[in-house]
């Protein structure tokens, strides 16, 4: 565990985190809107916590910039999407404050935090000091001796059974985390609903158009690019995979969509992640 190099950049009028963060190493792609056009910079995250991230980045941000960041965690078979703002800059590293992490994103850190903490090491047992005995104490030194063996190993006794005891409940607790993703898979799958591309067209509330990469507009590549996607109970695009179209506007299209939003579908009352496709149009003409 370590916010070393987080404190550093920090500002002296910036009250400390109240969240901890953890030493990593892992790539990450910060996406911002620049003009109105996103704009991709990858980069690798050195701390994390559920708070936030300290990262460095090629690229030029200033504090207070609204972006979004995406990154896989290691032993999380998901990648981890959120929104964050800038908190402070120095050089190239940023310190970013994630914003509105759901609770499943928040599990997902603390279990990766858990994951990778080293169990206490063993207490050794302690070391007897050994002294000489003078002539006047030889006659007192029989009977405080063997008290002084009962009293240590009484308490070698005492660690034994602690230590046993710390065991079998570390063993039970990794047991117990192991089974952990596959009932939030299981109850994924329980909340997951497949609807039709027209539906979910008409629960968009925030859209992207797509950037046309110019030499793809002189070239005249144009069509239909249909995207399957699974969209989150928050409304937000969880996963996105190219289903048909022009191979080169793949990465344009998903690009786009990645940033739209929509009404949190729901299941008798319940609002359920959602599978369905998005078709995306190019036309030269746009």
């Amino acid at each position: 565990m370590s916010a070393g190099p987080a404190r550093a950049l920090a500002p002296a009028n910036i009250i400390p985190r109240r969240v901890s963060r953890h030493a990593i190493a892992i790539p990450i792609d910060v996406t911002v809107l620049r003009s109105g056009v996103p704009d991709n910079v990858p980069g690798r995250c050195i701390d994390l916590g559920e708070g936030g991230m300290l990262a460095v980045l090629a690229a030029e941000f200033r504090p207070g910039d609204s972006v979004g960041v995406e990154f896989w965690l290691p032993d999380v078979s998901a990648p981890l999407r959120a929104k964050a703002v800038v908190r402070h800059k120095a050089e190239l590293q940023c310190g970013f404050q994630f914003l509105g992490l759901s609770q499943d994103q928040q599990a997902s850190i603390r279990y990766w935090a858990r994951r990778r903490t080293p169990p206490p090491p063993p207490i050794p047992p302690p070391v007897t000091p050994v002294r000489q005995t003078t002539t006047m104490e030889a006659s007192a030194a029989p009977t405080a001796h063997i008290s002084h063996r009962v009293l240590v190993l009484a308490l070698l006794i005492f660690i034994t059974l602690g230590s046993v005891g710390w065991w079998r409940w570390y063993r039970a607790w990794n047991e117990l985390e192991t089974r952990m993703p596959e009932r939030k898979s299981a109850n994924s799958e329980l909340l997951r609903a497949t609807v039709p591309a027209e539906i979910m067209q008409q629960l968009i509330t925030h859209k992207v158009e797509p950037l046309y990469p110019e030499e793809l507009r002189r070239a005249n590549v144009q069509g239909v690019v249909v995207l399957g996607a699974v969209i989150g109970r928050d409304g937000s695009v969880v996963k996105l995979r190219p289903i048909s179209g022009p191979d080169a506007l793949g990465s344009a299209a998903i690009d786009a969509v990645k940033w739209w939003r929509f009404q949190p579908y729901q299941v008798n009352g319940r609002a359920v992640e959602v599978e369905t496709t998005l078709a995306v149009e190019f036309r030269p003409s746009h």
